[in-house]
């Protein structure tokens, strides 16, 4: 008897994963749960379990391959004499990515709802050209998505795929040819889809953070030893962009088509890097979360992050983003926006640098600020307020207490 081993359902509107890499080859004993093979989709990685314990007897899909939600990976023998050629008549039956309409159907269908409208705005895909699985054969979110990671999309979307010159044969033994992981390819495009779809323009400040690294080193231990996580800058920028996006809206909204939306609530994307490239983890509802709660949401993100164990629901829902730089030690930057969203701040390393306050040149520990918009929905006025708004905050704490 075997087991067949599956592509199991990746999240809401991932529909393929790339073979990563398979942590077994066919002989090898596995055990029930026991990490097989590692997926990239176009937003996490994933590890797929045994679904039962025995003999790896066949691996059907190699690193490397595109499979579908339900495509069939191999199967599991029961014990060290499993025959290898018993899955092999289940082979014909993997499952394509959920198979849909005949185009005819989609293009025969009305409205295909606003969603499926911004997207094709943003990416260039022609939803005429998206087989639709929705009800009368209606293009659906989740078949725009999948087209544009299938690269079924018409020329704007295979725009950055281009060939480049071939390197002179001295030089081209001395490189090395990689294939792009799914997820580095799909931060490339969101990028560049950015870059093409939104007006994008950034304004800068800089801000004392005296306060803060005051109040940080007065805290950090009682903090840590009540809390149980460090007490880091985030917390306080989160706060303070909450207070700024409460008083400019618009660098909360998105748009959609011909209408504007306004978010009435706060998930703060923290762009976090890892080996693999840039997640954006959402801290959800924010605004409700003492600087703590926030604090350790953003640790268990990283240490999440660092192992390959985000999930797609950690990274959805975000209306708006903190990139920290700093970290890595740059001193100022203009970052891009994480479509749809309006904005994304950008924080910078602190160094102490002279500055003129009332008259006298003392030195302070100072952070550049950048702040990228989408000029479309967010005026220069606006933006440059929100900064100004983010600056007074961390140059006086009390104001998060205070709610000023």
């Amino acid at each position: 008897m075997t087991t067949e081993i599956r592509v199991p359902t990746l999240g809401e509107s991932v529909t393929e994963a790339t073979i990563g890499k398979w942590f077994k080859k066919p002989g090898d004993t596995v055990k029930a749960d026991e990490p097989l093979v590692e997926l990239e989709t176009d937003k996490v990685t994933v590890e797929v379990p045994a679904p039962a314990a025995g003999v790896l007897a066949e691996i059907i899909a190699k690193d490397g391959d595109t499979v579908g939600v339900g495509a069939l990976l191999g199967s599991i023998g029961a014990g060290s004499g499993a025959a290898a050629a018993a899955p092999a008549a289940a082979a014909p039956a993997p499952a394509a990515p959920a198979p849909a309409p005949a185009p005819a159907a989609a293009a025969a269908s009305g409205a295909n709802g606003p969603a499926v409208g911004r997207i094709a705005a943003e990416s260039g895909v022609d939803p005429s050209g998206v087989a639709g699985s929705g009800k009368d054969g209606r293009v659906t979110k989740g078949d725009m998505l999948a087209a544009i990671a299938a690269g079924a999309a018409a020329a704007p979307a295979a725009a950055p795929v281009a060939v480049r010159a071939p390197s002179v044969p001295t030089d081209a033994v001395r490189e090395e040819r990689v294939k792009m992981t799914k997820l580095r390819q799909t931060i490339a495009r969101r990028l560049k889809d950015a870059q093409n779809t939104a007006a994008m323009l950034t304004t800068f400040n800089d801000v004392d953070m005296s306060a803060v690294m005051s109040l940080r080193a007065q805290f950090k231990d009682a903090f840590e030893k009540k809390h149980g996580t460090k007490l880091g800058f985030m917390g306080f920028f989160t706060k303070a962009v909450i207070a700024a996006l409460k008083d400019l809206p618009a660098v909360n909204a998105e748009i959609d088509g011909q209408d504007l939306v306004y978010k009435n609530y706060y998930n703060i994307g923290i762009a976090v890097g890892t080996e693999k490239g840039l997640v954006v983890p959402v801290v959800r509802d924010a605004d409700q979360l003492s600087v703590a709660e926030i604090e350790k949401a953003i640790a268990g993100f990283g240490r999440k992050a660092r192992d390959g164990k985000l999930g797609i629901e950690d990274m959805q829902g975000g209306t708006f983003t903190i990139t920290n730089g700093g970290i890595y030690g740059s001193l100022m930057s203009t970052p891009i926006l994480n479509a749809p969203q309006s904005g994304i701040l950008g924080m910078h390393r602190i160094e102490e640098r002279p500055v003129a306050i009332k008259g006298q040149v003392v030195i302070r520990p100072m952070m550049y600020l950048a702040l990228s918009y989408d000029h479309r929905i967010v005026d220069g006025r606006e933006a440059v307020t929100f900064l100004v708004r983010v600056k007074e905050t961390l140059e006086d704490p009390a104001r998060l207490v205070l709610d000023l």
